[in-house]
């Protein structure tokens, strides 16, 4: 097919303006790419899938205005990003409310649990499930913490100490420099280090 010979400059004034089979030629190298990095912040295949989704009309539509000054997969991959955090945000307040709605069910602590003896559940009485339940209390915790964090922290935080990103990767396919990578790094680290050791001394007690 001739597109196969066309540059990737080439494809993307094809498909800025219009051509579909040019925007579908200039995307599937990257849907790869597209795809992990978005996983990687949601943790879910239904949800990376909405995001990709809307990841790729966000792209098509904001192709016209693609200066060129980076990659195309550099400016796509940050795309995606921002629409995984988008959903992320979506997924965040459906669980708010879903926490508010339990509330209605009966007299719970500060922790969630149900105050009533009877209401109980049988694992809550294993010493392995408490565990569990510890376990998963923790990672909300992280997570509440991950929410809190502006969108430009977030984004470093998670590329770095969650997927062992080097710092120059990081400000490339971010468009920063270096410099700004490290001063969001640290300033992300500072928020999530003290909500958990909220969690660990004050939390659990």
């Amino acid at each position: 097919m001739p597109e196969l010979a066309l540059t990737e400059s080439e494809l993307i004034q094809r498909a800025a303006s219009g051509d579909s089979d040019a925007f579908g030629a200039l995307v599937t190298p990257h849907l790869a790419l597209f795809h992990n990095g978005i996983q990687r912040i949601l943790g879910n295949t239904a949800d990376t899938q909405d995001a990709l989704q809307d990841a790729l009309i966000s792209i098509h539509r904001d192709l016209p205005r693609f200066e060129g000054r980076s990659r195309f997969s550099s400016w796509g991959y940050k795309v995606c990003l921002n629409a995984a955090l988008m959903v992320r945000r979506s997924r965040v307040r459906i669980q708010d409310m879903e926490r508010s709605e339990s509330l209605e069910l009966g007299p719970f602590d500060a922790r969630g649990h149900h105050l009533e003896p009877d209401h109980r559940p049988e694992w809550q009485e294993a010493a392995q499930a408490h565990v569990l339940v510890e376990g998963q209390e923790m990672r909300e915790c992280l997570t509440r913490a991950l929410d809190e964090l502006p969108d430009t922290q977030r984004i470093v935080f998670i590329l770095k100490d969650l997927e062992d990103w080097e710092t120059e990767d990081i400000a490339v396919h971010l468009q920063l420099a270096a410099g700004t990578v490290r001063q969001r790094l640290h300033r992300a680290r500072l928020l999530i280090q003290a909500r958990l050791k909220t969690y660990v001394t004050g939390g659990r007690s």
